[in-house]
């Protein structure tokens, strides 16, 4: 039972530690994925990946060889850590709390509006710089492609993503005629074009779209990041004892010492020599 927690915080950041491998790779690799158009999550999944394997390091550095110093580095950076994710986490909560859709009378598919949207997010698309690499991303990730064989059944039965919602098609209340169109409908009906390069990719129901797949994924994340700070948090409580353990070590085992030579207390020698005395007295 001697330092169970220090043995028990050096298995939880060795399993931390190797844990960080994949999450670095898989940061990695989404920055090299062309396809996806979350690329939001990239510097995260590479920072906390990095925050992981340092923090780890120094926590089983310190635990399994009892380096206070270390330990302390590794309290440190842990609580920085917690602070960061709780702030990121009530943010994300915050930002995420808007949007959702409404649904469209007849069809399975949910329709998307900006307005519906937190102001943070809403400026984010409206950046041209920001847009145009969205814009890129939907094109090459042949979103729309799939929808190009459906039929009239088909988009009254299947149900889509936000992104074809938003980007494939104009708003299903838009109408048009041959002959007259109707000039009070959304502004979206009139930026939709057929041609596969253009569709409704600058409409305002495709940046909705956008937001709604990262209002979705980012509240996973949020969800996910309570679990790890739960997880976090009972580590720090156990670094905590650990590093109470090794300031005792030293403490009660000084340099040149070992467990088997522990110095006496001065009370206890006082005592033995005055016995000593007292028996040289009597014989």
């Amino acid at each position: 039972m001697y330092r169970l927690s220090n043995t028990v915080i050096g298995f939880l950041n060795l399993f931390s530690l190797l844990a960080s491998i994949p999450i670095i790779g898989a940061g990695l690799w989404m920055a090299k994925d062309s396809t996806t158009c979350e690329n939001f999550l990239q510097t995260p999944l590479l920072i906390i990946g990095f925050i992981v394997l340092i923090i780890s390091l120094a926590g089983f550095v310190g635990a399994c060889f009892n380096v206070a110093w270390a330990l302390w580095v590794y309290l440190v950076v842990m609580l920085l850590l917690i602070l960061g994710l709780m702030i990121i986490t009530v943010f994300g909560f915050v930002v995420t709390s808007q949007g959702g859709g409404v649904g469209v009378q007849g069809r399975v598919y949910r329709e998307y509006e900006l307005k519906e949207y937190s102001s943070w997010l809403r400026d984010r698309v409206k950046d041209p710089n920001y847009w145009t690499k969205i814009r890129g991303c939907i094109l090459g990730s042949k979103t729309c492609a799939s929808l190009g064989a459906w039929t009239l059944v088909d988009y009254l039965r299947n149900d889509m993503t936000p992104v074809q919602s938003g980007c494939c098609k104009p708003p299903t209340s838009c109408v048009y005629d041959s002959t007259t169109v109707m000039m009070d409908q959304d502004p979206d009906c009139f930026k939709w074009n057929n041609n596969p390069n253009v569709l409704c990719y600058e409409c305002d129901s495709c940046k909705a779209g956008v937001l709604e797949t990262i209002r979705r994924d980012w509240h996973k994340l949020s969800v996910l990041n309570v679990v790890v700070l739960i997880l976090l948090i009972g580590i720090y409580c156990i670094g905590c004892c650990a590093f109470q353990n090794t300031r005792r070590a030293d403490t009660d085992y000084p340099y040149g010492h070992n467990r088997m030579t522990k110095v006496r207390p001065r009370w206890d020698f006082y005592w033995w020599r005055w016995w000593r005395d007292r028996r040289e007295q009597l014989w």
